[in-house]
């Protein structure tokens, strides 16, 4: 802290850490039902590079990491590849988005999705809340600030279906220990799930470290095996950190993934 860091701004896909999906998956509950769809969206908003004639350009980039790839993207080692790209010459934003989409699906396993997106570009600009009942203004009490699944239970009322918010999710870093912030919406089909013990769950979240991608499969895979969902669908929009948010989507439904939309606090 406090002191000068030196970061690689020459072209460097070394820097990218990959980091396995399956000892995470391991530790979740066995026979539970999993999500038949998914995908990670990042959106990266420090993108800059060299034209050929040296001029800087800067842009944004949205990318799509399919849950099915073998690893994650370390965060913080994303960033310092981004940064490596500062004074790297490169032709246009084509030849930029064939490089990210070739170092990416490398590190991650399988193929990734990059466009990028001017700086002024319409697709930077659409804010909005995520749909849904929000949780937040239940008057209840909390003690549990470790994910406990013993939390979650269903109502005696009969069976709904259902779009609930909450702004409250709160982890940390496993590497760095900082904070990360995030709206959640879970969408689900099936016998009535307990409100207030649904918010009393996400804050149980507070003091867990783990990266964002897992954060959101435990939670899917909590409500899965203690509520037994017909459907289900947990998403997640992270605030961000070092220039990137990372947005984790789970489902068992059929459609599509959601427009890559930014809520107020992103």
């Amino acid at each position: 802290m406090g002191k000068p860091a030196a970061y690689i701004d020459q072209y460097s896909p070394t820097l990218l850490f990959p980091i396995g999906r399956a000892e995470n998956r391991a530790a979740l509950s066995a026979g539970t039902r999993r999500p038949d769809l998914g995908v990670d969206i990042w959106t990266a908003y420090e993108l800059s590079w060299l034209n050929d004639k040296g001029k800087p350009q800067v842009a944004t980039a949205t990318i799509a990491v399919p849950a099915h790839s073998p690893h994650i993207i370390e965060s913080k080692s994303f960033k310092l590849y981004l940064n490596s790209l500062n004074q790297s010459k490169l032709p246009d934003a084509d030849a930029v988005a064939a490089l990210m989409r070739q170092d990416l699906s490398a590190a991650a396993g399988c193929a990734v999705e990059v466009e990028i997106h001017a700086d002024d570009s319409p697709a930077n600009t659409i804010i909005a809340p995520l749909a849904g009942q929000c949780l937040d203004a239940q008057d209840v009490s909390f003690d549990q600030y470790e994910p406990d699944a013993t939390l979650l239970r269903c109502t005696d009322t009969g069976t709904a279906r259902e779009v609930l918010v909450s702004h409250l999710l709160k982890s940390n870093c496993p590497v760095t220990g900082q904070p990360d912030w995030a709206s959640v919406q879970i969408s689900y089909a099936g016998q009535q799930i307990d409100h207030a013990q649904l918010l009393r769950y996400i804050v149980s979240f507070r003091q867990h470290a783990g990266f964002h991608e897992h954060c959101v499969e435990r939670i899917f895979d909590d409500i899965m095996r203690m509520c037994h969902p017909d459907a289900l669908t947990v998403y997640a929009r992270y605030t961000r950190r070092g220039g990137l948010d990372i947005n984790p989507w789970r489902s068992t439904q059929g459609n599509e993934p959601p427009r890559n939309v930014r809520t107020a606090r992103q």
